[in-house]
């Protein structure tokens, strides 16, 4: 696999779900920060983003936004101001039809259509990709840019106005599509951080993709340093000043990292475990575990015990993120749990 895809795969949990909200006149509801990352993507109309202690983000057609860390926020029809904000609706509210919202003063009405989603994330295994990822990120709904994530929420609206066969799959494979072109975009335009950078960065990036796919390989600095064409200390450089540490170390724990992985999603042995990260014996893989988490692979895939920590990542970053899980009428129909 790739870094992205990688860094993805090691703290999704559970499938995606989405739906879709569609609603007029004056309205403000509030998301309650949440394990994950949550998305939304306005379809038609226009809105407004509050995100807790940041500036209101205007929302336009074709606007994704991606919330990657436990950001509480407000979604309102104009940038409300505190008391407004103050009497926001939970989303909760919304999705129980029985119970109205309060009125807010009258304005002229105005529709607005929204796919609200949210990917289920275990952050005490996070890449450093994704926790350098900033609390909000906006990719604005232009001609120019971003043609793939276009192309996937288009697929995406599509799906959602009919109820076609074979929906129930194309939906939760059309949200992690939407994840991984999220990311890239914003890889594509980030200038702050060190990882869009490494991904940018011939040398590192493909000394990263030959690490990726194959961890059990029997890797060295020289070996690496052939796969990318550079020298030795070229890349001994270059990877550590913009991936945070040496390749040796960082291959260390990207090993742990999907050793602990393998053993909360599958039944192997210790022994197919050890073999498919890297190391030589149980043994081995047991010993660097439990220097790494301050437990056992066995307990830690028992859950009986707590680790004390979990794999220190090159980049450290906020973790959590909150939950889109709006629904109105007409009933939604997204991808579900």
């Amino acid at each position: 696999m790739d870094v992205v895809s990688d860094a993805i795969s090691a703290v999704r949990v559970g499938r995606p779900s989405s739906d879709r909200v569609r609603v007029g006149g004056r309205w403000c509801a509030r998301l309650a920060p949440y394990e994950g990352a949550g998305f939304h993507i306005v379809l038609r109309g226009d809105c407004w983003l509050l995100p807790d202690g940041g500036e209101p983000v205007a929302l336009g057609t074709g606007d994704a936004v991606l919330l990657p860390h436990g950001t509480g926020h407000v979604i309102a029809d104009s940038p409300a101001d505190a008391a407004a904000v103050a009497r926001a609706v939970p989303f909760e509210r919304w999705a129980d039809g029985s119970r109205p919202l309060p009125p807010l003063p009258a304005a002229p009405a105005h529709e607005v259509e929204m796919l609200c989603g949210k990917y289920r994330l275990d952050r005490s295994h996070a890449h450093p990709l994704l926790a350098e990822l900033p609390p909000l990120v906006h990719l604005p709904a232009r001609a120019d840019a971003h043609p793939e994530l276009r192309a996937a929420i288009g697929l995406l609206g599509g799906e959602l106005d009919a109820d076609r066969p074979g929906s129930s799959l194309a939906l939760p494979s059309l949200l992690d599509l939407l994840l991984v072109y999220m990311i890239r975009s914003w890889a594509a335009e980030s200038t702050a951080g060190t990882w869009p950078a490494a991904l940018g960065d011939p040398v590192a990036a493909a000394a990263l993709r030959a690490l990726h796919s194959d961890p059990a390989a029997p890797w060295t600095v020289d070996r690496l340093a052939a796969v990318a064409g550079v020298s030795r200390p070229t890349l001994a450089r270059r990877f550590t000043g913009l991936v945070g540490r040496p390749p040796m170390a960082y291959l260390a724990w990207w090993r742990l990292t999907r050793a602990a992985a393998l053993l909360r999603e599958t039944g192997d042995p210790l022994a197919t475990v050890a073999r498919r990260v890297g190391y030589a014996s149980p043994y081995a893989l047991s010993h660097a575990f439990r220097r790494e988490f301050g437990t056992t692979p066995g307990r830690y895939r028992n859950g009986s015990v707590t680790p004390a920590r979990a794999p220190a990542a090159p980049r450290t970053g906020s973790a959590g993120a909150p939950t889109p899980g709006l629904r109105t009428p007409p009933r939604a129909r997204g991808a579900r749990r």
